[in-house]
């Protein structure tokens, strides 16, 4: 977007104050869904579908706990059949939005995490192996016993793999599904559109969501290609917004898609 080699780009990550500055024109960051991070994991014999929280990913994720038959795990899961195997952390190896909403969550409830390792599209993993893409990390996971990782929850729906339940705020143990994350987006929406709603408040939410953007300059180069987007994103916000369930995606809140419709009409077409 900054070397404008694009004319709109996407992200889970919304631009910075700095990258915003650095930018040559005005761009507008337009909330298009809501989608969810979850823990998937391939732990053979487990039995009941796994129960995780938030500092137990932590500490899973920064080397501290390194089995799956720590007491951390077991404790929260006493119908589980835990083996005593070692576990293998998958992460991403590339730059991605799944990995910063991932470490956004795990360092709002690990303040070890959020010195150790910080918030960031890349991080530098203490532990495990990488892949790359959505894709691969739920390939990898899904090929190796006794393994953990974080996918977007549109791909561990196609792939058939497990994925747990996580402590909210509110002490509740929810598992992503469309009401779930839907309901992380009751928060209030600043006017520049840009929002963290990991570990939401309220019964009900799922701690790991967050709104996706597409970018678009206000004062676009071409405009014939901006008049066929912003017609498009119209609709993607109106009666687009049905297909979202069908695609591991939680559709946004009525007056959330009211104020990103209102913010197509600062882009210049």
């Amino acid at each position: 977007m900054t070397n404008q080699t694009v004319f709109f780009g996407a992200t889970d990550s919304p631009m910075t104050d700095d990258q915003l500055r650095h930018a040559p024109g005005r761009i507008v960051q337009v909330p298009t869904v809501i989608g969810a991070v979850v823990p998937i994991y391939n732990v053979s014999g487990a039995g009941a579908e796994l129960k995780f929280s938030g500092p137990m990913l932590a500490d899973i994720f920064l080397g501290k706990i390194t089995s799956w038959d720590d007491p951390a795990i077991a404790t929260l899961n006493a119908g589980a059949a835990l083996p005593h195997a070692a576990i293998t952390v998958v992460h991403r190896s590339d730059g991605s939005g799944t990995t910063f909403i991932w470490t956004d969550y795990l360092a709002k409830v690990s303040v070890e995490f959020k010195n150790r390792i910080g918030v960031n599209s890349s991080v530098n993993w203490p532990e495990g192996v990488g892949a790359k893409g959505n894709e691969g990390v739920a390939g990898l996971v899904k090929q190796t016993p006794a393994s953990i990782g974080y996918v977007e929850l549109a791909y561990a729906l196609p792939n058939r793999i497990a994925y747990g339940a996580v402590r909210n705020g509110a002490g509740e143990y929810v598992k992503a599904t469309v009401d779930s994350v839907t309901a992380a987006a009751q928060v209030p929406m600043p006017p520049d559109l840009r929002v963290s709603i990991t570990n939401a408040p309220g019964k009900g939410a799922y701690p790991i969501a967050s709104f996706t953007w597409l970018l678009l300059y206000e004062n676009p180069q071409d405009k014939q290609d901006a008049r066929v987007m912003v017609d498009f994103l119209r609709w993607a916000l109106t009666d687009g917004q049905k297909y979202c369930p069908g695609l591991g995606y939680a559709p946004l809140p009525s007056e959330i898609a009211k104020l990103a419709v209102a913010a197509l009409g600062r882009i210049r077409t």
